[in-house]
């Protein structure tokens, strides 16, 4: 192994050192072109993860500006780039583009991959004239035959040697020993530079994620350039710290936690925090795509036939069609420029809050009502953003804590309980309804009373005016016990109306919440009910606010009190079935809830109806069963009389089928008129049935 790392430097070495040499003289070519810097002027970071830059500057003449990005803000950029240049013009922009590294090397003569070693490049050398030196004696040329492998026996324990085997000019073949004594030199000037090539390409994976995009601009004097784009940045964080006095208005400090990792310096940047989320996304489109085309044979006749093409516009007349009454893009991107330079950026860098009052009060918290707002509040549509108002400078791959909102704010204590907690204990909490004319934006908070930690709690985004609730630690002071009361139970009412009959039900429960406030002091309760599915709180139940399933309930208590709150709940459901399908069997299941004999005495006429119907039915199909059988008889003796021959034997039996067939038509036509009576009858009948269940109404609860 010792052999092999030697090896490796015997054969890059030289390389190496044209490669520090082509360095330097790019170095020294950068540094007498000088390209311009652009500083960055203003930030806009965004809850989605990426930031709005702009970076502005002078340039003079033809002048080139660099900015760097990594390999994925380039993604970003390249989707959003903006330039201007209003009294010249950006004539280039370029970058180092980064190709697969296994398409660079492919691109080489030496095929080689990225994990080669010295072994691998020796025999990719095959036919490449090198000169080889063994210690103590002569170098000799050749072209290299091959390394091979071969084990050595003549020690004591077998090993593996390699040997390097080479083609003289006269013809001899010679094999070398690969060893920390053997130099290797190659003589082809050719290779030489090849292997440069793919140590520069090797070399370059290690500063792949540096992009420098160079803009290249042309004009005449100085004169400013503005760039503006959009990069991937870590998501900034709010946290604020909440100052609960014993008396008076408690007082909200925000902060934003914000990184720069553009790889710029940020200088008196004007910042900016936008709280919602635009739609981005990323896409590679800074990676070089490579796609597989089809082989095409060559045409076996070369000759092309003349053709002619259609006029088109030219830049020109192209631009003129644009621009159609109106300014033009250029005027509107001049005036914009105009307007942010009489604006101006006030100078300054955030640090530490500005010094209090000479004559600050005895408590600490108490001097930060006299500092003003930090931030300046603005409306984005959708959006809301904390506008900076001292500028901000950070520098590259370093975080800060920057000041949103320093105001004052409404609040109230309560203790929080909820019925699903662990403790019978409910939460500190703090009422809070923002006031502060700024939308927060969601955070932690830290909760400061009586001058000491509270605790800590957590806000989602609060816009001005809207209330909510903050916990941050367990009241040791007050006890809540819940539980649910044996109640009246199911409660039913059956109603009937438009030939419709309706079952509702309604399952009642009671909760009783008895609340101990061991404290010297008032205390008010809040307790969330959380409510089961499908269940509601009964009528005249009065929350003063509602979280989702979870009806609030405000219990306020004098020191050392008890009491009990009750919470009352109903489940309803409902059932429909058609009167005209109601029978016996299906009263003595519905009416379980209700009382039987109202209802039994209600339905007693629909049903004392259904049962002659259904007599009348029973009765009607009897008959029409009979009607059928002899008719099927009938139709038995006609086949049997065709099948007689006429002999004394056959008469007497033909006589005999004709007197059955006079019985069974005098049965017949008895039966015809008394199915006749009865269907009129069962449609008399069945019109009552439906004029009932048309009429029938009436309500019974129980």
């Amino acid at each position: 192994m010792r052999a092999s790392v030697l090896a490796v430097a015997i054969v890059v070495c030289p390389n190496i050192c044209m490669g520090q040499q082509a360095a330097v003289a790019k170095q020294t070519t950068a540094a007498s072109q000088a390209p311009a810097t652009l500083p960055v002027r203003r930030v806009v970071l965004y809850k989605t993860g990426v930031g709005y830059f702009e970076h502005q500057g002078e340039v003079r003449g033809n002048q080139d500006v660099t900015i760097r990005f990594t390999s994925g803000q380039l993604n970003d950029v390249l989707k959003s780039l903006t330039t201007i240049d209003p009294k010249g013009r950006v004539s280039n922009i370029n970058y180092n583009s980064v190709a697969p590294i296994e398409q660079r090397l492919g691109a080489l003569r030496l095929p080689l991959a990225a994990g080669v070693t010295a072994f691998d490049v020796l025999a990719s050398l095959r036919g490449v004239r090198v000169e080889v030196s063994a210690r103590g004696a002569p170098p000799v040329q050749g072209r290299i035959l091959g390394v091979d492998r071969r084990i050595n026996d003549k020690a004591e324990k077998p090993t593996e040697v390699r040997e390097l085997s080479i083609l003289g000019g006269a013809g001899q073949v010679r094999s070398f020993e690969l060893s920390p004594t053997l130099s290797v030199r190659v003589v082809d000037r050719e290779m030489r530079q090849e292997i440069g090539r793919y140590l520069d390409v090797i070399g370059s994976t290690r500063e792949r994620d540096v992009r420098n995009m160079t803009i290249s601009t042309t004009g005449t004097g100085a004169r400013p350039l503005f760039v503006s784009y959009v990069s991937e940045v870590p998501v900034w964080k709010s946290t604020y710290r909440l100052i609960v006095p014993s008396d008076g208005k408690a007082f909200l400090q925000g902060w934003a936690v914000v990184d720069n990792t553009i790889g710029e310096d940020w200088t008196s940047v004007e910042l900016s925090l936008v709280a919602g989320s635009p739609q981005s996304f990323i896409q590679q489109i800074s990676q070089p795509y490579y796609v597989r085309r089809p082989v095409v044979p060559l045409p076996n006749n070369f000759v092309t036939t003349p053709q002619t093409h259609a006029a088109g516009l030219s830049a020109e007349q192209l631009q003129s069609a644009r621009v159609q009454g109106g300014v033009t893009r250029d005027q509107v991107i001049a005036r914009s420029l105009r307007e942010r330079e009489l604006g101006g950026v006030v100078g300054g860098v955030v640090g530490a809050l500005p010094e209090p009052p000479a004559a600050a009060p005895a408590l600490p918290y108490e001097q930060l009502r006299n500092i003003e707002p930090a931030a300046q509040p603005s409306d984005l549509g959708d959006l809301f953003q904390y506008r900076i108002k001292e500028p901000v400078t950070l520098r590259k791959d370093q975080s800060a804590l920057v000041p949103t909102v320093n105001a004052s704010i409404e609040t109230e204590k309560v203790s929080l309980w909820n019925r699903g907690a662990a403790s019978g204990h409910p939460l500190r909490a703090i009422w809070l309804t923002n006031t502060t004319g700024l939308t927060l934006d969601g955070g932690s908070i830290t909760v400061v009373d009586g001058n000491a930690f509270a605790g800590e709690g957590l806000v989602d985004s609060l816009a001005t005016s809207a209330k909510r609730l903050i916990s941050y630690g367990t009241d040791q002071g007050i006890i809540v016990t819940g539980r649910l009361q044996s109640g009246p139970g199911r409660v039913s009412r059956i109603r009937a109306r438009d030939g419709i009959l309706i079952h509702e039900t309604e399952d009642r429960a009671t909760w009783s919440y008895a609340i101990r406030n061991e404290e010297a002091t008032s205390a008010t309760v809040l307790i969330e009910h959380r409510l089961r599915k499908g269940w509601k709180l009964a009528a005249g139940q009065s929350p003063i606010e509602v979280a989702g399933d979870a009806p609030r309930f405000r219990v306020s208590l004098a020191p050392n009190q008890e009491t009990v709150y009750v919470v009352h709940e109903m489940l309803a459901g409902e059932s429909t079935v058609l009167l005209s399908e109601v029978d016996d069997n299906f009263v003595a299941r519905f009416s379980q809830g209700a009382r039987p004999a109202p209802l039994l005495a209600a339905l007693q006429p629909l049903l004392d109806k259904k049962t002659e119907v259904t007599k009348v039915e029973r009765e009607l199909s009897q008959l029409v069963s009979e009607q059928a059988t002899i008719v099927s008889d009938q139709q038995r003796l006609r086949e049997n009389m065709k099948a007689l021959r006429g002999s004394p034997e056959e008469r007497v039996l033909l006589q005999r089928y004709t007197n059955t067939l006079n019985e069974q038509e005098s049965k017949l036509e008895s039966l015809r008129q008394t199915i006749a009576q009865l269907t009129r009858q069962h449609e008399t009948l069945r019109n009552e049935l439906n004029r009932l269940v048309a009429e029938l109404s009436f309500d019974i609860s129980g």
